[in-house]
Formats: structure tokens, C-alpha cells, sequence
């Protein structure tokens, strides 16, 4: 396995961890506007409030993203599982002399 190669899963795996992750910060982050909105607007700056609407939305989200999260982290894994094996069946180097 060469460098390029190792710099290349990284750049996927990295590539994949924000695929996965990103719907769920965008959601959180609006969800988190919208409750800071309303505070403002009513003036209400208790900060429980806006705990729970977060955690109950992000839980539906999460539930409606776990199938298309899941089917990114499988692709990743079935195209990483030939490279690991194709690794482990190359001979190890010899000893500069």
C-alpha cells in the first residue's frame, strides 16, 4: 500500500464522516436558531427551553437519516474491505541495507 493510497482512504473517510454526520448538524443548528428566535422574541432566556425540542427533533431526524447514515457507512466498508486485503497480502519490505 502506498502513500497515495493511504491518503486517498483517509480523504474518503473523511469525505464519508461528513456525509454522515452533516444532516444532523444542519438540523441541530436550525433547530437551535429557531428556539434562540423565539426566545428572543419573547424574551423568555431560560435555558432548559430549548434542551428538550432539540433532543426530541434530533431523535426524529435520526431516525429518519439512520437508513441513508447506515447505507454510507456499508458502502465505505464493502470499498475498504479490498484494500485491506490486498494489504495484508502484500510481502513486507526488506531491510534497507
Amino acid at each position: 500500500m502506498t502513500e497515495a493510497d493511504i491518503i486517498s482512504i483517509t480523504r474518503d473517510a473523511i469525505t464519508v464522516l461528513l456525509i454522515v454526520s452533516a444532516p444532523l448538524l444542519v438540523i441541530a443548528m436550525l433547530v437551535g436558531l429557531i428556539i434562540s428566535f423565539i426566545q428572543a422574541l419573547t424574551q423568555i432566556q431560560e435555558a432548559t427551553i430549548s434542551f428538550v425540542p432539540k433532543i426530541l427533533i434530533m431523535f426524529v431526524a435520526l431516525m429518519f437519516l439512520l437508513p441513508f447514515m447506515t447505507h454510507q457507512l456499508t458502502d465505505f466498508g464493502n470499498r475498504l474491505q479490498p484494500l485491506i486485503i490486498g494489504a495484508a497480502n502484500v510481502p513486507p519490505a526488506t531491510a534497507a541495507q
